[in-house]
């Protein structure tokens, strides 16, 4: 059984918003090995400055990344616990699927006619 998790249905929404998008994701999986400088990030894409700061502002409002302030830079670090969290509520979700499953295979596995 996975542990409860709480996260209101608005936190839900925006990190699965956050996530649904490949280029964000990349950027997370960036940001959680190592953090990064938004300029360094924009670098790494096909898009404009402006595109990559979009991007990072959706999941800084998500709670997936931080920023702050280095220099004349913006540094973004990935937010490891709000990852776990998601995680957390996905597995509540898998725990809801395991017990139907098991459910559905004690009713098949019943004789005919109990």
């Amino acid at each position: 059984m996975v542990a409860q998790v709480e996260l209101s249905e608005a936190e839900v929404d925006r990190i699965f918003r956050a996530l649904a998008d490949q280029t964000r994701r990349d950027i997370m999986r960036r940001v959680l090995t190592e953090e990064a400088a938004v300029s360094e990030l924009a670098a790494v894409y096909d898009m404009s400055f402006a595109a990559v700061q979009k991007h990072v502002a959706v999941l800084e409002e998500a709670g997936l990344v931080t920023k702050h302030p280095r220099g004349r830079h913006r540094i973004v670090r990935g937010e490891p616990e709000r990852i776990r969290r998601a995680q957390l509520l996905l597995g509540q979700y898998e725990d809801i699927w395991r017990a139907r499953i098991g459910r559905l295979d004690a009713l098949l596995g019943e004789p005919k006619g109990t």
